[in-house]
């Protein structure tokens, strides 16, 4: 896995390989942590989560230290950095309601199917709700991974009330006797308030039909976006219903140092990481796999 990983996050390791030369021997502390952190920030890390970075190595390092004591420190900084927001991904009962909100173009149905084919190899049945209704193309994608998948689908018609559409799928849903309901919510234009309430419209929907539900409300990031996601993440903070991150297409980019920056500020647990394309490119997010990848 951990080699796969390493590949899958070929662009962010070359942005990262550049500490290889910033720990050569021989150098002062000082001129290494300066060097460093002009590598974190290049490889999208941001400003505010480089310089926790780099004044906790000067916590823990001496000046004297050799530049290999460094890159140590380096490791174990960014491991307590990531652990602090990653929880293994929560125990789903049956039946479970999942949300995927986030920004247009995040990748919130292409996550769905990754995370219907993971609750299918797990043995779990499984139901979609087409509730982007404002998308023209959004259901009839969902349409095509149900297909794809042997998932059925739910659907209303174009513009309809997406908590209606919900409404439906939750009854379909119960009637099936299924597992896990995946709601695709329409991408919400974050500074749109009227846009997010209805995100607690549906959950208030789904709370009647089935108890405890939603069971996960996931946060889709396109961390090909990379500081621009805490853009939109801060907004969606504002909805209090957030349990995870789902993040997207972390294989086609420079900027996987985002997630340095993300789990920093955001403080919500980084449930899932999408590597590819097709629905079994899907890993669940493990701090020490993702240092070690980018840090050999």
């Amino acid at each position: 896995m951990l080699r796969s990983l390493r590949e899958k996050l070929g662009r962010t390791r070359e942005a990262f390989l550049r500490l290889g030369g910033v720990f050569q021997s021989g150098r002062p502390r000082e001129e290494v942590l300066q060097e460093l952190a002009e590598v974190l920030i290049l490889a999208d890390v941001g400003v505010t989560t480089t310089e926790k970075i780099i004044a906790g190595l000067r916590e823990r390092t001496k000046k004297d230290d050799p530049p290999d004591v460094v890159r140590s420190r380096l490791k174990e900084e960014l491991l307590t950095l990531l652990e602090r927001a990653s929880r293994p991904p929560v125990e789903l009962p049956s039946p479970a309601v999942v949300l995927m909100v986030g920004a247009n173009g995040g990748g919130k149905t292409t996550s769905m199917a990754k995370l219907a084919r993971r609750f299918q190899d797990r043995g779990r049945t499984v139901m979609f709700a087409a509730a982007d209704t404002f998308r023209a193309a959004a259901q009839e994608q969902l349409e095509i991974w149900g297909r794809k998948l042997g998932v059925p689908v739910v659907r209303g018609a174009y513009g309809a009330d997406p908590a209606a559409v919900v409404f439906d799928a939750l009854g379909a849903f119960r009637a099936q006797k299924r597992d896990v309901l995946l709601v695709d919510t329409a991408g919400r234009l974050h500074t749109k308030q009227n846009l997010m309430n209805e995100i607690e419209k549906i959950s208030r929907v789904a709370a009647r039909a089935v108890p405890g539900a939603p069971h996960e409300v996931l946060l889709v990031l396109d961390a090909t976006t990379g500081q621009n996601a805490l853009v939109q993440a801060r907004e969606f903070l504002k909805f209090s219903g957030l349990t995870g991150l789902f993040l997207t297409k972390l294989d086609g980019t420079a900027k996987g140092g985002s997630v340095l920056g993300i789990a920093d500020e955001l403080g919500l647990p980084i449930r899932y990481v999408g590597v590819g394309e097709t629905e079994t490119d899907l890993l669940d997010f493990s701090p020490r796999e993702f240092v070690d990848a980018l840090i050999t």
